[in-house]
């Protein structure tokens, strides 16, 4: 058995303390991440019946669960990740890694030529501990999500993403300014406090 790090028994604990983690299994969640979605869709009215939702990042399932569970039949959810993820009623999974050109080829397939109303992508790396390197990663991986938005999103569709903050975020902010009629910064209760995530809300696509 591997020896745990101090940092891995603390984030253990803190886990098992958290009220939405608690939450999360008495309501029947995936994980935690729904009471994000859940208080974006609060404020924002995100979800809304007859949408085509693409969910990267996905795995375990909390925001495409809520994602359908908020549609109740009417419109698609679509779900991508690169772990294995048990099905979700009204959520269409795909397992693979994103980052590869045949992955993303058997998700525009799925969409079939359908145009997206809501892009979410809570995708973020394995983090190494070294911030510099984290940083990169995590932003490739948003930058990959805005690239397949910006390309699969019908004109006045969404984009919501998970981004950490650091040298590249105010030109990823300036990009999304120039794409989207607007843009705003959202830090969920669900958020844990010391976390650097926040979450980019990015409406009304516009062809550039």
């Amino acid at each position: 058995m591997t020896k745990r790090t101090k940092s891995s028994a603390r984030w253990l604990a803190e886990h098992a303390a958290d009220p939405y983690v608690k939450r999360a299994h008495e309501e029947g969640w995936r994980s935690r991440a729904a009471f994000k979605l859940e208080e974006i869709q609060r404020t924002d009215r995100l979800l809304r019946p007859g949408m085509t939702v693409v969910d990267l990042g996905a795995a375990p399932g909390g925001w495409s669960q809520f994602a359908a569970r908020t549609l109740a039949g009417k419109g698609r959810v679509i779900a991508l990740d690169i772990l294995e993820m048990p099905g979700i009623p009204g959520v269409e999974f795909i397992e693979g890694d994103f980052t590869e050109a045949s992955v993303l080829e058997k998700l525009t397939a799925t969409l079939g030529g359908e145009k997206v109303d809501l892009v979410m992508s809570d995708m973020a790396p394995n983090m190494m501990g070294i911030a510099e390197v984290d940083h990169d990663r995590s932003m490739y991986l948003v930058e990959l999500a805005v690239d397949f938005a910006a390309g699969q999103l019908r004109p006045g569709g969404d984009l919501l993403a998970k981004v950490f903050q650091g040298r590249d975020f105010q030109p990823l902010i300036a990009r999304l300014r120039r794409e989207f009629e607007s843009v705003k910064l959202r830090k969920p209760k669900a958020s844990r406090a010391r976390s650097a995530e926040v979450y980019v809300l990015a409406r009304g696509y516009r062809i550039v």
